[in-house]
Formats: C-alpha cells, structure tokens, sequence
C-alpha cells in the first residue's frame, strides 16, 4: 500500500499528511452515497487511499466511481485467502509501537463478541497496519461496525489517529459497550441521521464529539424534472407506474408492499417496477406468484446510475416500506427517497429511523406505520387515483430536498473536519457548523 496518490492539493492543517478511508467494500453500486462523498472530499483537494475489506462483486460501476481517482487498496477479505500476506502482515504488525495495546483491545473485545469475523477483523488491521503507506496520518471509516474495528486496531498499532462515520444497520446492530468504546477512541465521529447522532452522542465521552452530517445530494447530477403524466389509474392501456428501489432485505419492507399492492381495488390500473439486488430477491418472486400480481410487477435486479434514472423519470408514484428487521437493522434515511424527491415523484414511506427528518405526511409526501400494510395499501390508493395531489407532494419535496438536504453543506462541513482550507472557511461561516 505505498505509492503517492494524485487525487488532491497539498497537506491540509487538520490531517499532516493524506487520510486512508476504510470502506467495506469498492466500488458497490448500493452505497452510491459512500461514491459521492468521497468525491465530494476529493474535489476540496483531500489527498487520501481508499481502503477496502472487500473485492467488488457488482458488474457494473456508477460515473462517480469513474470520476475519483484516489488509489485502491484491498485487504484479503477472507484471513485463508492470502495466508502468506496476512502472516507477513502479523509479523511486521507486531513489531509497530501500538500493537500491544491494540492486542489488548481486540482481546477485550474478542471476549465478549466470539466470533470468527472479529478474528477475521484484527487480521485484515494487521495487514492494514504493515502495509500502510507512511504518508497516511489518519484513518477515516465508513460505517461503525467493522470498517472502524479494522480502522481501529490498524490506527492503534500505527500510533495514528482515526475518526468515523457511522450510517444505519452498524448503529443499530452493533452493541453499546462497542460503541461506547470506540467513540471514545475517535478524533470525531459524524452520523447522517438526527435520531442516530442522538442515540450516538449519548454514549460518547463527549457528546460534541459526535455530529449530524446529512450526505445530501447534488442537484447538478440529476436531469432536469421529468413532466408527469396525469395517468389516474383508470385506463387499462394507461397504468399508474410505482417504482421502489432497494435490497430485497427485511428492513426495506418488501413484503409489506406486496401485501398493500394485493389488497389495491381490482378496478385501479397499476404496474409496480422493483430495482435492486438482495437475498430475498428470489422468496418475494414467489410471493407475487402466489399473489396473482406477478403480471403486474417487473423485476430488474441491480441496475446501473443510468438505469436509475430512467426508472425514476418514467414512474408516478416511488414506494419504500422500510422497517425494524427482527434482528435491529434498519434504514438511516435513504438516499432514494431524496433521489425520487429530486425527480420530482411523490413518495409513500413509512415513519421509521430518520425518514420523518426528510417527509411529513400530507405536506412532502406520505407516511404511514411501518408494517401496516393496510395503510400503506390506502395511501398507494390515494395517490393513484389524484395526480394533481402527486403533483403537489411531488413539488414540496423537491423543495425540501433543494432547500435542507443540499451535498454541498455537509461535504463543506465534513471536509472542515479533516482540516481543509476554503471548506473549513465556508463551514465556519454557517450557523450549523459542527
């Protein structure tokens, strides 16, 4: 991992040197919010590497993975992969000035979280830890579960500092004495939720430590907004289109919008079109079958930025159902809904995590209980038959998303974090700077 990367301007003030950002996995076309940030950063002139834990499985890549231009480092993802580097690794490790007290701390952990991911863990901070370039002064980590152990460790050997970001399912999922402790081991930690940097700053040492930083979105990336027909769900030849995109993972709700769309009047015309990969992909085909609705859905898997796009312009209506999977995981606030605000589509979500921050029920958009499929059903119902109240929820939130949740804001303010000039300044200049 050495070499000089060529993605930045001169040493900033916050970080003497260049920044490794730790990520689960690069490029991955679902965490688009991940791609964006880090090009925001790069365009403000921060010098870092990105770091992987995982090989890319996706085919196909966004234009904004395209755009940056930082060097890639992958990690064995598996310890048994590449026995030999993780050896080498260890052995160079254990030589650093901080491996004892990092040994400490993973054997800490390790007693109460058995398992072979957190071996897996200090493995992958070994090799990190050797093989980091001497130029990387800072460690920055995309989610708070296992990006900041091996963030953590890999910083601790290394005598370097390191700070996080922390997102949805690895708050939610990841226990409070671990998050206690590694809070409490950050130079700062940023959150893109209300409800999650609440929850976070009262377990940090100091709640300053802990900031609320929406990601955004940048309104010049999107085309301009599509004119929506005035389809009302009458016309057979003429169906409302409703689009969702998402993981066919429990806590985006897919079953409950296959349930809601069952219970729809017989007499409303409606096509539902899903984008997105996940596990229960193949379970909720089923469903639909069982249903009667499978003629009436159109399943596209994971689908390319463009294809995004186009799914967004040509729909009515956008849907997301998510709620609390069995096991703590859910959403923080999903970019898609601030994408489909964007594109000017009225959007049906549920009042779950941080969604309420984006959506108010009737003003920008509907909200109803996450699970009840009876009310998501009515709300669907509402929207198809009224294309001028679409039109309106439409507007309003392409209103709040242009007005409150602009990228530039929280990219200024997170690259103030790292000590950059002009973004610091700018930063410093708003009411909300953290």
């Amino acid at each position: 991992m050495t070499g000089n990367a060529e993605n930045g301007a001169t040493a900033h003030a916050g970080v003497r040197g260049q920044v490794g950002i730790v990520v689960k996995g690069y490029p991955r076309l679902s965490e688009t919010f991940i791609a964006q940030e880090i090009l925001g950063l790069q365009q403000r002139g921060l010098r870092f590497r990105i770091i992987s834990l995982r090989h890319p499985t996706d085919k196909a890549t966004h234009p904004v993975h395209d755009a940056i231009t930082a060097p890639v480092d992958y990690l064995p993802e598996y310890l048994g992969d590449d026995l030999g580097r993780v050896w080498r690794g260890w052995r160079a490790a254990r030589r650093l000035p901080g491996y004892g007290r990092a040994l400490r701390t993973w054997l800490r952990d390790l007693l109460r979280d058995p398992t072979p991911n957190r071996g897996r863990r200090f493995g992958q901070a070994c090799v990190l830890a050797a093989e980091l370039d001497p130029a990387i002064t800072h460690l920055y980590a995309h989610f708070l579960h296992t990006p900041a152990s091996v963030a953590r460790y890999a910083a601790t050997m290394r005598g370097i500092s390191w700070s996080v970001s922390a997102h949805a399912k690895d708050i939610w999922t990841t226990q409070d004495w671990e998050k206690r402790e590694k809070l409490a081991d950050t130079a700062w930690a940023v959150t893109c939720t209300a409800i999650g940097a609440r929850h976070l700053a009262a377990l940090a040492p100091d709640p300053d430590r802990v900031s609320l930083l929406y990601h955004g979105l940048d309104a010049s990336a999107f085309p301009p907004p599509a004119s929506r027909a005035k389809r009302d769900g009458r016309d057979p030849h003429a169906p409302v289109t409703i689009v969702s995109i998402g993981r066919a993972v429990q806590k985006k709700g897919y079953d409950d919008v296959l349930a809601a769309l069952r219970v729809l009047p017989n007499d409303l015309n409606w096509r539902f079109v899903h984008i997105g990969g996940g596990a229960l992909a193949g379970r909720l085909k089923q469903a639909a079958d069982i249903m009667g609705l499978s003629d009436r859905i159109e399943w596209r898997g994971a689908q390319s930025r463009s294809g995004v796009i186009d799914a967004l312009a040509e729909a009515d209506i956008f849907v997301l159902a998510s709620k609390i999977a069995p096991d703590g995981d859910r959403d923080g606030l999903p970019n898609v809904l601030m994408e489909a605000q964007l594109m000017t589509l009225p959007v049906v979500a549920t009042s779950v995590s941080a969604i309420p921050e984006l959506i108010d029920d009737r003003v920008n958009g509907r909200l109803v209980k996450p699970g009840d499929h009876l009310a998501l059903a009515k709300a669907l119902e509402d929207l198809i038959g009224d294309p001028t109240a679409r039109l309106r929820l439409a507007a309003a939130g392409r209103a709040r998303v242009l007005t409150e949740f602009s990228a530039d804001a929280g990219l200024d303010r997170l690259a103030a974090k790292f000590g950059l000039g002009d973004a610091a300044s700018r930063a410093e200049g708003r009411p909300d700077a953290a």
